[in-house]
């Protein structure tokens, strides 16, 4: 049986279309999920998976696009580690119980194929819903990005919480980030096991850090979550333009480009290694014609061979139907 077309491009295959798929696609810019979502809380959404399931179809009924990203959150590794969540309307994730300094960082480790089986039990019920030619993806924070909230107890934009305990607690920042990252890497192993095609490590915060502590904390512990997965995975860190070699150093089958790097340096710079990306969000809000011309343009710069087409991060709330549908036809209707 031939591969799905996302699977082949992570391979570095040459395809006869870019495969497409959104992050964040599955969610609050469809009006069947406000629709859904107005009898369910978030938690209750993702950790029933019926109601999951149903809203992970949503985008693939009505795109069409090649790749199904479970909806889930990233948080959900919080729990396997003793930290509880939950999320206010307006503010985000908010942690019930964050890390009160370096003394607290060693909480109850809890079994993560039992408390996150609702993650399988989704994955399985996609395994049979979505049809061979197409993807089901599966994705994990990471976790430097985890950290960041735990610190914090909630949103910190400049990520301030955690760069200052790393900084007056090094040791115990280590301890944090090991602890994240054997959650992380069990995690994407029992995705796995259960029917994902593919990968996606969300370390989206992580080029906060200077290069050096980046090299030093975070590279080695995303090397071992994506060597433990025997899957194509890919690497998305956003504001690493200057450091695409570091994305590549992880060993991830594809590197996840934000809408800051230019797709044809990006190339130069990488050479063989598959790429993924990376259109400007907010340019799903420009006239239909627009999208497809800006998004042709990142195709013709990838070219043919190891590119996966999608956005340079998730999507906004508030994007309008037509730009998504010009963003994925694009693609569909791509000939090399």
């Amino acid at each position: 049986m031939t591969a799905p077309l996302l699977v082949r491009a992570a391979r570095g295959e040459r395809t006869e279309r870019p495969p497409v798929w959104l992050m964040r696609q599955a969610g609050r810019h469809l009006p069947e999920y406000r629709e859904l979502r107005e009898e369910y809380t978030f938690r209750e959404a993702i950790e029933d998976p019926e109601i999951a399931e149903e809203i992970t179809l949503q985008p693939y009924r009505r795109y069409g696009v090649d790749g199904v990203v479970m909806f889930s959150d990233i948080l959900t590794c919080l729990e396997p580690l003793g930290f509880d969540y939950h999320i206010e309307s307006g503010v985000g994730p908010v942690i019930e119980n964050p890390v009160d300094g370096p003394d607290d960082v060693a909480r109850r480790r809890g079994d993560v194929r039992d408390e996150l089986s609702f993650v399988a039990d989704l994955l399985d019920r996609l395994s049979e819903s979505v049809a061979d030619e197409d993807a089901v993806l599966g994705f994990a924070g990471g976790p430097f990005t985890l950290a960041s909230y735990v610190v914090a107890g909630g949103v910190d934009h400049r990520r301030t919480a955690v760069r200052t305990f790393r900084a007056r607690h090094p040791d115990a920042f280590l301890e944090l980030m090991e602890r994240f990252a054997g959650v992380v890497a069990e995690y994407l192993q029992m995705q796995a096991d259960h029917g994902a095609d593919a990968v996606q490590l969300f370390d989206t915060y992580a080029g906060v850090l200077p290069p050096a502590d980046y090299e030093q904390y975070v590279r080695p512990l995303h090397r071992e979550i994506l060597d433990s997965v025997d899957l194509p995975t890919v690497e998305f860190v956003r504001n690493m333009g200057g450091r695409l070699e570091s994305l590549a150093a992880t060993g991830a089958d594809v590197v996840g480009l934000d809408w800051t790097v230019d797709m044809t340096r990006a190339r130069a710079e990488l050479g063989e290694t598959p790429v993924q990306g990376n259109l400007d969000p907010s340019l799903l809000f420009a006239a239909p014609e627009t999208v497809r011309d800006r998004t042709a343009e990142i195709i013709r710069a990838a070219g043919p061979e190891g590119h996966i087409l999608n956005l340079g991060h998730g999507v906004n709330r508030d994007t309008p139907i037509e730009g998504v549908e010009a963003f994925v036809e694009t693609a569909q209707e791509w000939e090399w």
